[in-house]
This record gives C-alpha cells, structure tokens and sequence, in this order.
C-alpha cells in the first residue's frame, strides 16, 4: 500500500516509464456520504499497486504522471466522475474494456465474466459491497482490488486484436474520447428536480412542499450521520410522509421502528416547514409536454429504426449503441440539428 509521500515519489518515477498503465479506484459510496475515493489500484508492467488517497498524501504528481498514459480501465464512466469530482482529474485517453466488449457485440461484460471466458481465470466474488475506508484492508479485499487491473492489459490485448480484425477500432477510439468529455462536463443540480423521485409525480403540491423539506432533513441528516441518504429513509417512505401529513394522517406506518428522540423531532419540524408553506410557495407540479410527431416524422422514425436494427443484426451489437429510440425520435424531428450529436460511427451505420 503507497500511503506515504515517500512511497509515493519513489513509485512516480515507475508510473512515468510504464508502457502501459491500467487504473481503477474504490469509493464509499454504500456507507458515507458524500462518498469519497478511497482506493485507486494502478498496474503496470512492474506489478500492480495500492495507492492510499485518504492518507493524507500529495496525489498532483500521480495524477501528473496518469495524465501522460492512455489508461487502461472497465466501466470508466463512474471511475472518471470520481476523480474528476474529488481531485479534478481528467485523462488524456482511455481504453475501455467494458466498452470494447460490448462493440464486439459481448451481452455479458462484467469484468469477471470477461477474464473468465477471455482469458480463462476465475476471479474470486465478494468485496464489491466492502467499506473501502476502513483501514487496515483485510487480505480479501487487497486481493480484490489488485485483481481490479491485473487483468486489464492482457483482455485490453485480446479485446483490441477483435476490434481491429471488424474494422471497430476507430468506433472504439471514438467512443472513449466521447466516454471522457461527457464525465468531464460539469453536471449542476437542478435544485427544482433533485428531490423529486419515484412517486413523487402522484403528489398535489401542498405534499410536494412536504416532500421538497423532508429531502432537504434527509440530507442534512445523511451528512450529520456520514450515511447514505437511504440509510435515514427510503425514498419510498419519504413519499408516504409526505402524502400522510398533508392530508392530516399519521406518519407512524412509514417511520423506522427505532428513531431518536432527536431525530423525530426534527423530521416533524421538517413537515411543519413545508405544511406552513403559502400556497404560492408550494412546488409547482411538472407536467410532462408531449409534441406529437406528425405522420412524416413516425415514417422517417421507422425508416431510421429499421435502418438501425438491420445494421445492428448484421453486426450482431445492441442496436442503442449505434442511436438510441429518443436519439432516433430526435433525428425523425430535426435531423440536421441531431445528427451532429451522433459519433462518426453512427452517423456511417445510420447513413446520414
């Protein structure tokens, strides 16, 4: 484990003449919150190796270092937004081997299953759900971790050679660039819509004001508590509150069996807040606007959804990877606004 800055130079120097270099991290995310990154597992040609963010270590000259490599990563798109989000990291080039996997037409491309059926090695199971920030790491979950990018050179290899042999290998290129600009774009919370979830849409607004308070106890709550929100209450829960004591009903049915004195109070100070909402203050109810498409604009839908389902057949891939059915309604709607949206790739296959 580098957990030093003196490990942590000494490794530099590796990383900076690996040939190639593969990258995965773990987070917290299913016992604190805000998550946080708690691992990052890089191997190289050299071995793999643990490094330690939440020791207090300098991380700018391995990340420096990480920018010079196309890395080599599984399913990055969860990856890149943590390390962008916790330590304003954005790579250079990526190869994705989740990605590659299913541009092969591969149903199945868990990283178990792809080492497992590639490259005929079991990989043990079980670690996925472990507290990450929890220090020392037991051997399992060392063992796990490293095992997250052992693998991935030599099933990048096997996955690159297939890519090139069906001319994908542009596609993929293409597709990673795509992977890396959309984690990089800032995502904003739209504080309109952030609380608003499953159920929510079944709410007349004086419990839509009920249920905007009671996301913003939830939240409070999480962060006082270092848990997930769905640890203080289920969304499904926060709904039947809501719903309960804006029509005067009890809110026992829905509560956990054990709360603290404290924190009932508060959730109840929470419904009073938004009970003593004015009506001019309540949430507004989103209605959803649907344009209904014109018998043209269904004929060109079909045109293109059949174009891209025999493209897909002959290519034996998931047909949403070449469009999507609302990237299809979009292109049937406006297609020279659309079709910039689309890859190079896409755009060949659809023959735009």
């Amino acid at each position: 484990m580098i957990d030093t800055d003196q490990k942590l130079s000494g490794f530099i120097s590796v990383l900076r003449a690996a040939s190639w270099v593969a990258v995965d991290t773990e987070a917290d995310s299913l016992h604190a919150y805000p998550e946080k990154v708690c691992l990052i597992q890089i191997s190289t040609v050299s071995g793999d190796y643990l490094i330690d963010p939440l020791a207090r270590i300098n991380l700018d000259p391995l990340l420096d270092a990480l920018s010079g490599h196309e890395l080599i990563m599984h399913g990055a798109d969860y990856d890149l937004r943590l390390l962008l989000k916790h330590h304003e990291f954005v790579p250079s080039a990526i190869f994705d081997t989740m990605l590659a996997a299913r541009l092969l037409g591969l149903r199945q491309f868990g990283l178990s299953h792809l080492v497992e059926i590639l490259l005929a090695v079991k990989l043990e199971k079980g670690a996925q759900k472990a507290n990450w920030a929890l220090r020392p790491l037991t051997e399992r979950m060392e063992r796990y971790a490293r095992n997250d990018t052992h693998y991935l050179r030599p099933l990048s290899d096997r996955l690159k050679t297939d890519l090139d042999a069906r001319g994908r290998l542009a596609w993929h290129q293409e597709s990673c660039a795509r992977l890396i600009a959309e984690a990089s774009r800032p995502r904003p919370p739209d504080m309109d819509s952030v609380w608003r979830m499953k159920g929510s849409h079944l709410l007349a607004r004086p419990a839509l004001a009920i249920l905007r308070e009671l996301w913003r106890w939830r939240e409070t709550e999480a962060l006082h508590a270092n848990k997930p929100p769905f640890f203080i209450l289920s969304h499904e829960a926060l709904v039947s509150i809501a719903a309960a004591s804006s029509t005067g009903r009890s809110i026992e049915p829905f509560l956990p069996r054990r709360i603290s004195d404290r924190r009932r109070q508060s959730l109840l100070k929470a419904i009073a807040g938004g009970l003593n909402l004015s009506p001019e203050h309540h949430p507004r109810i989103l209605r959803s606007i649907s344009r209904r498409p014109s018998e043209t604009e269904r004929r060109r839908y079909m045109d293109l959804q059949k174009r891209r389902d025999t493209r897909a057949t002959e290519l034996d891939i998931d047909p949403t990877l070449i469009a999507s059915r609302a990237m299809l309604s979009d292109l049937a709607h406006d297609r020279d606004k659309h079709a910039a949206e689309l890859m190079n790739w896409q755009r060949k296959l659809l023959e735009l």
